[in-house]
């Protein structure tokens, strides 16, 4: 529902010619709905000249585009490329307009709100994702300072600082443009100041060299996912030599600890990281995937004043100690989000999980438990479990070895839940071939009968449409969840897999050879 002063707003913007040359007659408590409308419409003309005359004090994009009383929808999970170019370079041009510099007020500008989604809504279907907006901010903060140097400027404009809240999303191929503008950040009226950071595809060196020009004691969220090689030892280097007081959330890469080799040493190196997360006492969530934590869940977590919210133990060869320690813990009141893929729940400790589902039931907002061998005797137990779990909006169980008619009894369940929006759920094994084996390795993934899916996907969300839940989207992502920052980055991952492809090769070449001279 559109108030009548969006209306107004949209028709004022439509014009974009009338509304650029009508800005100065505009009153300043008008900019922000006048924003909004030029966003839907996507007038990236209009954006520009909105930001470069910003009569406020601050700019929080993510709150200019969320719900209002103006206009309910919420358009901050539009990247729309024409809509945040123009927005940035307004800002630029901010600080090189005209008028006196002492007229000016904009003294923060967020960009930390924007949701980067798999489908976009905008009618020019180009997206901005987090690393082109990192690369785009950081070169126009590098083309500020020799435009300024270069040209001879009101003096005052010297004077302006503005500090840019930005999730920063940093690889190899942008890695020297972000640290070159870090480095001269101090010169820079438009100041980058990074609450969020994430590294893919990055030398170890790289990585904490551009961290600690990040300004570590401001960091909220840190992200160390794809081929940044941090092992433990790097991990607890990490923590001795950068404090980070007000994390919320941590991302470790797959393979940062493997029990499995360790030493005595290495038992102090688990203890040291332990009590070195127990400092962050704002940290709530935790993510830990494709590590071999066997044994050692509550070394690495019972040092922890901060009860967490979300935790990602997917793929940790996790044992029943380890279980029956985050069920016991005072974690598991508090749990949101919780993430036990590639653990053979059913077999190895049912009682023990269940008793941990019960407990975190009243605030459980998200559970994945993809390749947990639930079969279909184990579903009428599952449904039990998932019964007191009122709040559960998400639930994602790919890669179970479950019939159709085992989903159907499941879904039944599932549309009873009230907060229920999405829902993942594997291919039925009796769409495979007989004898297939779980779990399903990339090869034959695809060797399901498509046509008897896609009936049963029917007969799935026909369940839902009786149930009167055409509110909660199901779907069989066969590759998991979306990413989108995998999905902006895939060339530069393509190239990096492609190259360590050939390292492999020619190091293999090489022994041969060796070996036969």
């Amino acid at each position: 529902m559109k108030s009548l002063r969006f209306i107004s707003a949209e028709a004022f913007v439509s014009n974009a010619e009338f509304a650029r040359k009508n800005l100065g007659s505009v009153a300043h408590n008008l900019f922000p709905v006048l924003f909004k409308a030029s966003y839907l419409l996507e007038q990236g003309e209009v954006i520009h000249d909105l930001v470069e005359n910003w009569p406020l004090a601050d700019l929080n994009v993510g709150k200019l585009l969320g719900t209002s009383v103006d206009y309910q929808e919420d358009l901050s999970h539009r990247t729309c490329s024409v809509c945040l170019e123009s927005c940035l370079m307004g800002l630029r041009d901010y600080v090189l307009s005209h008028p006196s510099p002492y007229m000016k007020r904009l003294k923060v500008v967020d960009l930390t709100g924007i949701k980067d989604v798999e489908v976009q809504s905008c009618e020019c279907k180009k997206t901005m994702g987090r690393w082109a907006r990192t690369q785009l901010l950081s070169k126009l903060c590098l083309e500020l300072l020799v435009y300024l140097q270069q040209t001879q400027c009101n003096p005052g404009t010297f004077e302006i600082s503005i500090d840019v809240l930005i999730d920063l999303f940093v690889t190899e191929w942008n890695y020297e443009l972000v640290v070159q503008a870090l480095l001269k950040k101090c010169y820079c009226p438009l100041k980058i100041c990074c609450v969020a950071f994430r590294s893919d595809n990055l030398a170890l060196q790289k990585f904490f060299y551009v961290i600690k020009l990040t300004d570590p004691s401001l960091l909220r969220k840190l992200e160390i996912v794809h081929n940044v090689r941090l092992e433990m030892e790097h991990l607890e280097i990490l923590f001795n030599s950068i404090h980070f007081p007000l994390l919320m959330s941590l991302t470790l890469p797959a393979r940062t600890f493997n029990v499995r080799r360790f030493t005595a040493a290495d038992e102090l190196m688990l203890s040291n990281i332990g009590e070195k997360m127990g400092e962050m006492t704002q940290l709530t969530e935790l993510s830990m995937s494709f590590s071999i934590l066997t044994g050692r869940i509550q070394k690495l977590l019972s040092p922890l004043k901060t009860p967490l919210k979300m935790l990602d133990v997917s793929n940790c060869s996790l044992n029943h100690a380890d279980m029956a320690y985050l069920a016991n813990s005072f974690h598991a009141h508090h749990l949101e989000a919780l993430d036990l893929s590639g653990h053979n729940i059913p077999d190895l400790y049912p009682s023990i999980f269940f008793k941990l589902l019960s407990r975190s039931s009243s605030v459980l907002r998200s559970l994945t438990l993809e390749d947990c061998n639930i079969q279909d005797t184990h579903v009428n137990m599952l449904i039990i479990g998932l019964n007191p779990c009122q709040k559960l909006q998400e639930f994602k169980f790919l890669g179970n070895p479950l019939s159709s008619q085992a989903l159907k009894r499941l879904f039944t369940f599932l549309s009873e839940l009230p907060m229920l929006k999405n829902v993942e759920f594997p291919v039925p094994r009796d769409c495979y071939p007989v004898g297939i084996t779980y779990p399903i390795d990339d090869a034959n993934l695809f060797t399901f009968d498509h046509q008897k899916y896609e009936r049963v996907a029917e007969e799935l969300n026909l369940i839902l449409l009786q149930a009167n839940r055409e509110d909660v989207k199901a779907s069989s992502p066969l590759f998991g969840s979306y990413d989108a920052a995998v999905q902006e980055t895939n060339n530069e991952l393509g190239a990096y897999l492609i190259k360590s492809f050939k390292e492999t090769l020619e190091k293999f070449t090489t022994s041969l050879n060796e070996l036969n001279m």
